[in-house]
């Protein structure tokens, strides 16, 4: 009887295990016949040490045979290691269900009864070709995704490489986090939610006791927004003041500061200029002269800055504005504040205002004055900024899961 071709050629190496001879030499001659690279084994003992080397890809085993049975020949060929999946037929006068079901248990994928029919055999091989066909398949298929997995870690394990990098460049966007000018204290402080962000804040001091501090917030997360706040922080630069476009040069000698909204009609200028960046920004910018405690003021778009006076009453300081690089070209109001001895003035950006608590609302304006006021009774500096974070973040309701990047700049009048 001719072998029909086979539905994938997935059996080509075919182990059969009989104590007997006789039927090693029927199921050899029928095998062979039909194609097959035929392994023959008189005991379990021996088929492992086979299978174990050459792997085939069929087992025919008789059930019952001396020192190893069928079924145990079964559970050991499943447990060796080998590449690909072995279909294991039993060869069994055996038709219980009980006993069926132990072979199964066992790891058996199909069963023969006693004394074997051809065609039978056939078929349960054509099957088997469909099962190891499928499951080659499947493995080839798990390699792939194995394979691309790996690249897919390197790749990510090289983005969060450089993200860290990233990360290292933007705070040093920030060289000092905290500085005394005169009888004042100035305080800068920066959460990304992520890796990078879009928030800045920073300070320069041209001297003669003035003061630049500003809090920009640019559109959206991640390395385009951070991208962003790196150029700006060029623009506002406290290492190269003939970089910064608050100050200006007058006769050669000395750096005078700008208007607020000469310095925002700048910024703007040079963000709306810049061809296919859709970025804008919101800021809030106070010019400020540390001897008479007056500060002009700009608020583009960005979140009111809050005074807290000494005495303990709370201003908001603003009206709103546009924000910077939406449009080509807009003007901007300018606010004036006196600073008094031990006033505070804060800076942020809407991660705070905008934090979800744990009752489903934003904190808000009102929940900000609250865990200022509280921060105040407690530190100063830098220790109130991280004491406010800290008391924004026990409020949240995911705590360990910022949804927006968290920034403030303090200015402590005169306490020194």
């Amino acid at each position: 009887m001719d072998r029909p071709a086979p539905l994938t050629g997935a059996i080509r190496r075919v182990l059969i295990v009989d104590d007997s001879r006789l039927q090693l030499r029927i199921l050899n001659a029928i095998l062979t016949r039909w194609g097959f690279e035929v392994l023959q084994a008189v005991s379990g003992v021996e088929a492992l040490r086979i299978a174990a080397v050459s792997e085939p890809d069929l087992i025919l085993s008789d059930w019952m045979m001396p020192q190893m049975t069928g079924l145990e020949l079964c559970r050991r060929f499943r447990a060796l290691k080998r590449e690909g999946y072995g279909y294991f037929i039993l060869l069994t006068s055996k038709s219980e269900k009980g006993e069926v079901a132990e072979g199964l248990d066992a790891g058996a994928d199909d069963f023969l009864t006693k004394p074997v029919n051809a065609e039978e055999l056939r078929a349960r091989i054509n099957a088997g070709e469909r099962v190891v066909s499928m499951e080659r398949q499947l493995s080839e298929k798990n390699r792939e995704v194995s394979e691309a997995f790996a690249r897919l870690k390197e790749v990510h394990e090289a983005i969060d490489k450089d993200l860290r990098q990233a990360r290292t460049i933007q705070q040093s966007l920030i060289p000092e986090r905290v500085k005394e000018i005169g009888t004042s204290r100035v305080s800068l402080f920066l959460q990304p939610c992520g890796h990078v962000g879009g928030d800045l804040v920073g300070m320069f001091n041209p001297g003669h006791e003035r003061l630049g501090l500003y809090s920009i917030d640019v559109s959206g997360h991640g390395i385009t927004s951070a991208m962003v706040t790196a150029r700006v922080a060029g623009y506002l630069s406290s290492k190269f003041p003939d970089q910064n476009i608050a100050l200006e040069k007058r006769f050669d000698r000395f750096y005078a500061m700008r208007d607020p909204v000469e310095t925002a009609r700048l910024l703007n200028q040079r963000l709306a200029a810049d061809p296919g960046v859709e970025e804008y920004l919101t800021m809030a910018y106070v010019a400020g002269d540390l001897r008479t405690g007056r500060m002009r003021m700009v608020q583009a778009g960005h979140s009111q800055p809050l005074l807290l006076r000494a005495g303990g009453e709370v201003e908001f300081i603003g009206t709103g504005g546009l924000p910077i690089g939406l449009v080509d070209a807009v003007d901007h109001e300018q606010h004036v504040v006196t600073m008094r001895k031990g006033d505070r003035l804060l800076l942020y950006s809407d991660g705070f205002t905008e934090a979800v608590l744990r009752n489903g609302e934003m904190l808000g304006e009102e929940g900000l004055v609250q865990l200022f006021r509280d921060s105040v009774k407690v530190g100063e500096g830098p220790d109130l900024l991280a004491d406010l974070y800290w008391r924004l973040t026990a409020e949240m309701r995911a705590a360990d899961q910022l949804d927006d990047d968290v920034s403030a700049a303090l200015l402590e009048f005169d306490v020194l």
